[in-house]
């Protein structure tokens, strides 16, 4: 499909400004010169080459069809492509007109409708024949490299060059990327649509084998073949390739996970936040964070293509956190400067932590009155503006806590054309193999031959203050992070295996019975290493006693009622019961209200609640869900989701971006809580995950009580996959 060597367009036209016209001229402008198979039965020639009245009258079966029909005829169409062997085909159209079924044949899961739907139908006649098929509804592909067009609109000739592979279920977005003028080009770039047939994963796996592919784009509203995207996802993170994902469109699929708190956390996002974890994708918010990311990375690896990784700090942390490394900017005026550092306050973009001999060399080349110190404002008298900013800008550069610099200016036309921005950055880059851009405020007033001539130097020029900070934000984690690679499980010792295998079927059977008490939910935690409060079933209140002079007053009583998942929602906890006197008391009131089976618990010590758990999505199947727990769990947005299993650092990692972090840690004067305790716990649910997940619908602690002494489960429910 990307490479085809002939090509028949059905629809092809000689009428100005139809559809069909349009696809032809495209064609034609590929470099790779393929050919050309115009099909209409109106026509014995267009333009001169010669047309054809059906698929069926072509001299050879095409590799690639191009179908620019009506929705009612694609289906006819594409069946006669596949008998005569033609090897792939893209569909515009939407695929909606509704006609005749076919007879049933293999159907993919993507499709979207009933079992006789026109989308379905076009995918089987393409899988049975073993045909790609790029659509339905997209704009087609421009294979830049190999120098192929197959679109049916009007885009930029040249399609530029560079070392993007785009990939976008949009078509507006891919033809917005191609006409966009930035500082960055494609291999390739793919409308990729519905993805019927070939799915995101087969044109990323493509352009890998491409060299001058370096950076990866995809804009997505569905995933779909998730293993298979999975396995080019590792290849990439295995090459340290950047991968830039921007999705869109919220699904009802965290409603549909299960009534469990997990599953309120995980939320609709939840699956694209832990697929980014696993491989180290830089998810980004909106278009210009997009664009501005792209071109970061474009130019980076254009001007520099042997910039290496800088060192990782202690446990593989990006530099910034473990050394105080991070960005340095200097700024003409104060005021944005200081808008800047709010700014970058706000979207965690650091800033390098420069020596004090940065400061000194810095101080000799300011005016009187400015303050050595990154963010910088070199703006003194506006005398020998060049020199002065080209070595302060170098003195940023050769700190060795500085990951990348920047000159954050408004970069508008100077009416007295004076050049000394630019050629203050072009010195600098001639100065340090290190990132730089240049960030202007405000998009609107770029002058475009100052930003033509910085990006033809392979300097970006990042359009807009946030957009341009969140981009060198993702430079930061990317030259930073530790390598990722495929989730596999720890090598285990002889022996291991025997010890995993029955701690399994231990597990299985605690599921099994996981629906008729709580007692069991926790005792398969404990199965993991998770620990959790003790705990024994009663059903009378001679039983309730007894069981309350073996854990020890003060005690917890709580309905084990099946049936009843959530305790608290139907007042069936009672905290801090004293004695048997209260015991009795609080027992007779849930047996009476609730029925007679109940939970005689420990009492926790205090301490920062967290909830963990397991969700099932329907793509990627169990993800290891942790946020803020007890009452926050639904009032504050606050978690961090992941793909199992987990290694303990990684565990650890998914507890660093919540916001009850600094609850953990310990703030005013409170004891920090034992996150090596909280990190097993974490473990130890992502081991569940990957034992039991099949049988798992969701799995729900909340709260983990997490105080200095260790971290305990005190309630958990376990929903059972069906």
């Amino acid at each position: 499909m990307l490479e085809a060597r002939c090509v028949a367009l059905v629809g092809a036209s000689r009428r100005p400004d139809s559809f069909g016209s349009r696809m032809l001229a495209e064609v034609a402008k590929s470099s790779a010169r393929p050919v050309v198979y115009p099909v209409n039965p109106r026509y014995p020639d267009i333009d001169g080459i010669r047309c054809y009245p059906s698929l069926a009258d072509l001299p050879e079966p095409a590799d690639l069809v191009l179908l620019g029909v009506p929705d009612k005829a694609l289906e006819e169409q594409l069946a006669l492509a596949a008998r005569l062997g033609c090897g792939s085909a893209v569909i515009f159209g939407n695929a909606h007109e509704d006609a005749p079924p076919s007879p049933p044949g293999p159907l993919p899961d993507s499709a979207s409708t009933g079992p006789s739907s026109l989308r379905q139908r076009l995918a089987s006649i393409a899988l049975s024949a073993g045909m790609e098929l790029c659509g339905a509804g997209c704009m087609g592909f421009a294979n830049v490299g190999y120098g192929l067009r197959a679109m049916g609109y009007i885009e930029p000739d040249p399609v530029p060059a560079g070392p993007v592979a785009l990939v976008t279920q949009s078509g507006s977005v891919f033809s917005t990327l191609l006409r966009t003028n930035r500082g960055f080009g494609f291999t390739l770039a793919v409308s990729s649509g519905q993805e019927l047939v070939t799915a995101a994963h087969s044109y990323l796996s493509y352009a890998l084998e491409n060299p001058r592919t370096k950076v990866l784009a995809l804009v997505l509203e569905a995933m779909r073949q998730p293993d298979r995207l999975r396995q080019v996802l590792a290849r990439a993170a295995e090459r340290d390739m950047p991968v830039v994902l921007l999705t869109a469109g919220k699904s009802a699929k965290g409603k549909a996970l299960v009534a469990a708190h997990s599953g309120a956390l995980a939320g609709s996002d939840g699956a694209w936040e832990a697929l980014a974890r696993a491989y180290g994708i830089h998810r980004v918010a909106d278009l210009a964070e997009l664009a501005e990311t792209l071109e970061l990375f474009s130019l980076r690896t254009t001007r520099n293509p042997r910039v290496a990784r800088r060192d990782r700090g202690a446990g593989g942390r990006p530099p910034d956190q473990a050394a105080g490394r991070g960005i340095a900017t200097a700024h003409d005026s104060g005021l944005e400067r200081a808008h800047a550092a709010d700014l970058a306050d706000e979207l965690g973009v650091p800033f390098a932590a420069i020596s004090e001999t940065t400061k000194a060399r810095l101080a000799d080349l300011l005016d009187p009155g400015l303050v050595p110190s990154n963010p910088l404002d070199v703006w003194g008298t506006g005398t020998g503006t060049r020199e002065l900013f080209t070595a302060s800008l170098k003195v940023l550069a050769d700190d060795e806590s500085v990951e990348a610099v920047a000159l954050a200016v408004d970069l508008v036309p100077e009416l007295d054309g004076d050049t000394s921005y630019q050629d203050a950055m072009l010195d600098l880059a001639a100065h340090t193999d290190k990132p730089v851009a240049v960030i202007s405020n405000l998009a609107s007033a770029i002058d475009p031959q100052a930003a033509l001539l910085l990006r033809g130097s392979g300097i970006p020029v990042l359009e807009g203050l946030r957009p341009g900070l969140r981009a060198l934000r993702h430079l930061l984690d990317h030259s930073g992070r530790a390598p990722v690679s495929e989730h596999a499980p720890a090598p285990t010792e002889a022996g291991a295996g025997t010890a995993i295998a029955g701690r399994r079927r231990r597990a299985t059977e605690l599921l099994a019975r996981s629906a008729e008490t709580g007692a069991a939910q926790l005792a398969l935690l404990r199965e993991y290493g998770i620990a959790t409060a003790r705990a024994e079933r009663v059903t009378g209140p001679a039983a309730a006693a007894a069981a309350a002079l073996r854990i020890g007053y003060p005690v917890v009583l709580k309905t084990d009622q099946p049936g009843i998942a959530h305790k608290s929602d139907a007042n069936g906890v009672l905290l801090g019961i004293r004695d048997q006197a209260e015991l009795a008391s609080g027992y007779a009131d849930l047996a009476a209200r609730l029925g007679p089976a109940a939970l005689v618990c420990e009492t926790v010590p205090p301490g920062i609640e967290l909830a963990l758990g397991l969700v099932r999505d329907p793509d990627l199947g169990p993800l290891v869900v942790v946020g803020a727990g007890g009452i926050l769990v639904e009032m504050i947005a606050d978690r961090a989701v992941a793909l199992p299993p987990l290694t303990a650092e990684q565990a650890a990692s998914l507890l660093d971006g919540l916001k009850v972090a600094r609850l953990l840690a310990g703030v005013r004067g409170a004891r920090p809580a034992d996150l090596g305790a909280v990190t097993r716990a974490i473990v130890g649910v992502a081991e569940l995950a990957r034992e039991l997940g099949e049988r798992i619908a969701a799995l729900d602690i909340n709260p983990l009580i997490c105080g200095p002494d260790g971290a305990v489960a005190v309630d958990a429910l376990v929903v059972p996959r069906q």
